[in-house]
C-alpha cells in the first residue's frame, strides 16, 4: 500500500511540474507575439526644420517652442536651417522623415498650398498633417520714405508711367502672387522683378529694388526710413496702424501669410497632441510676446482642426489669384 501511495504522489507531482511547465511555455509565447509597449514620446532628440534662413520671427519662434519641448520633457531638442527653393527643400526633408515626431516642419502657407498647386513640391496635399498653425507674419508692401508714393494707389498712378522695381521673396510664394493680382488690378505693372533669399533693409537702400515684399521683423533696423504701402495682415500692424491693408485697398485679395508646425502624414494621434500642447504653451510665453511685439507679428494657437480648414480655404484662394495673373 505505501508503494500505491508514493506511486500516486509521484505521478501527482509529475502532473503538477508539467502544468507548471506547460504555463509558463504559454505566457512566454504570448509575451513573444504581444505587442511591445510604446516608449514615452521623446526618446530622443527632435528637429524642427526652418525652410528659411536664420533671424525671421518664423525662425524665432520655433526656436521658443523647441526650448519649452526640452525644458518640458527633458530631451533636447533643436532647430535646423533648411533653406532653399523658396522653403521646397526643407519641406522635403520633414517629407522624407519617418512620421514619429522626431521631425517636425515649421512651414509658411506655401508649402501645403502654392507650391502643390504650381507643380513645385516633391510631396503631396496630404504629406503632412498639421499640428497647429500660431504665426500671422507682419508682411507688408514698404519703401523708402523718399518714394514719390505713399500709397499703394499713389504706387499705381507713378507706375503707370515711370519704373518701379519690386523685390520678393519668390515667384511661388503667396505674397508675391498677391502683389502682382493687385498691380493688375490696379492697372500697372512692375518694370522689373527679382526674388531674393533675404529681403531686407539693405535691398531698398543699395538701390536693387523701389518697392518690396518683406516682413516687418526684417527691417526693424531701418524702420524709421521706411513707408509701408500695404500690410499683408488680415488686422492694422501694431507697428504701423496707419498702413492700410492689402484687403482694403484691393477688395478680394485677403489671403495672409501664416507659419504653422507640420508632421508627416500618420504620426501617432498621441504624440501630435504632446507637440501640441507644449508648442502652444510655448507661443503663449512671455518670451514669445516679446519677439513678436517690436514687429507687430500676430501670435496665438489654432488647433490641428481648424488650421486643416483654413489651409483648405487658402488652398482654393491661391488657385484663385493664380488663374488670375495668368
Amino acid at each position: 500500500m505505501n508503494q500505491t501511495r508514493q506511486e500516486s504522489q509521484s505521478g501527482s507531482l509529475q502532473m503538477r511540474k508539467l502544468l507548471t511547465l506547460t504555463l509558463m511555455t504559454t505566457l512566454l509565447a504570448g509575451a513573444a507575439f504581444a505587442p511591445a509597449a510604446r516608449a514615452e514620446y521623446p526618446e530622443r532628440p527632435v528637429t524642427f526644420i526652418v525652410p528659411w534662413p536664420p533671424g525671421d520671427i518664423e525662425d524665432q519662434l520655433t526656436r521658443v517652442i523647441a526650448e519649452e519641448m526640452t525644458k518640458e520633457t527633458g530631451v533636447p531638442a533643436k532647430v535646423v536651417n533648411r533653406p532653399g527653393g523658396g522653403a521646397v527643400e526643407g519641406a522635403t526633408a520633414v517629407a522624407q522623415a519617418e512620421p514619429d515626431g522626431y521631425t517636425i516642419g515649421s512651414f509658411v502657407i506655401d508649402v501645403p498650398t502654392m507650391h502643390i498647386i504650381r507643380g513645385n513640391a516633391t510631396y503631396k496635399r496630404d504629406t503632412f498633417e498639421p499640428i497647429g498653425i500660431f504665426l500671422t507674419y507682419p508682411f507688408a508692401l514698404v519703401a523708402l520714405k523718399s518714394a514719390p508714393y505713399k500709397t499703394l494707389s499713389e504706387l499705381a498712378d507713378y507706375a503707370k508711367h515711370n519704373p518701379v522695381k519690386l523685390a520678393h521673396f519668390g515667384y511661388d510664394l503667396v505674397p508675391s502672387m498677391a502683389t502682382f493680382a493687385a498691380a493688375k488690378r490696379l492697372g500697372f505693372k512692375f518694370s522689373a522683378d527679382a526674388a531674393y533669399e533675404m529681403v531686407d533693409c539693405s535691398t531698398l537702400k543699395n538701390g536693387d529694388a523701389d518697392v518690396m515684399n518683406t516682413t516687418m521683423a526684417v527691417i526693424l533696423a531701418c524702420r524709421d526710413d521706411i513707408n509701408v504701402l500695404a500690410a499683408y495682415t488680415d488686422q492694422p500692424l501694431s507697428v504701423a496702424p496707419e498702413a492700410p491693408l492689402l484687403s482694403w485697398e484691393v477688395p478680394g485679395l485677403d489671403i495672409t501669410l501664416w507659419n504653422g508646425l507640420f508632421v508627416p502624414k500618420g504620426t501617432p494621434q498621441e504624440i501630435k497632441d504632446k507637440i501640441a500642447a507644449i508648442a502652444k504653451k510655448a507661443v503663449q510665453s512671455d518670451k514669445a510676446k516679446e519677439i513678436a511685439a517690436p514687429s507687430g507679428a500676430g501670435i496665438y494657437w489654432m488647433d490641428a482642426a481648424h488650421s486643416a480648414e483654413r489651409i483648405a480655404k487658402d488652398y482654393q484662394k491661391a488657385e484663385d489669384i493664380l488663374k488670375e495673373i495668368q
